[in-house]
Parts: structure tokens; sequence; C-alpha cells
């Protein structure tokens, strides 16, 4: 199973999203240096280490950004301690403004 849909899985099985997007961007990181991981030279791009989450969820209602992040970062640590090196994460509660 691919990370990306590990990570699809993960938040809906967790958050019962009513919209949910997981964006693989590891190529928008090409020739970046990711210092302290296997990317110790220019990342070439490839893989899946970069993802944009957008999800909207009745989970996230009544939580602050930071506590929706939390959230997120915290069901997919396995992912983040096993190569997945950045993520941005744009929860929203229904209803919420999305720019998605």
């Amino acid at each position: 199973m691919s990370r990306r849909s590990r990570i699809e899985t993960a938040l809906t099985d967790r958050f019962q999203p009513e919209r949910l997007k997981v964006i693989n961007e590891s190529h928008l990181h090409a020739g970046h240096n990711h210092s302290g991981s296997d990317h110790h030279e220019a990342f070439d791009g490839t893989g899946e280490t970069h993802f944009r989450i957008r999800i909207v969820s009745e989970a996230f209602s009544g939580m602050s950004r930071i506590e929706r992040h939390r959230a997120v970062n915290a069901l997919l640590k396995d992912e983040l301690d096993g190569g997945l090196h950045a993520m941005a994460v744009e929860a929203s509660a229904p209803g919420e403004p999305t720019r998605w």
C-alpha cells in the first residue's frame, strides 16, 4: 500500500471527512537538501515524502488551528517517523471557508 493510501485510510477512519484530498507534492521539492534524513544529497523529487492534506470534518468543530494540526500529526506519527518529511495541513470544520 502506498504512503498516500495509508494516509487517506487513516484520516478517513479517524475523522470521517466530508471532503478529503491527499496530494503528493514531493516533485515540488526537487533540489532541496534534507539534512537529517535519508536524502543527504539534493532531493530529486521522487517518492512520497511531501504531502498536502486538505480535509473537512465535523471532528474539527470547536478546535483551534493548532489543535487540528496536532490531531492530524498525532494520527500520522508513524508515517512522520518512517520517512514522511513534510506535511501541509489544511483542516476545516463543515461550513468554514476553504481555499479549495
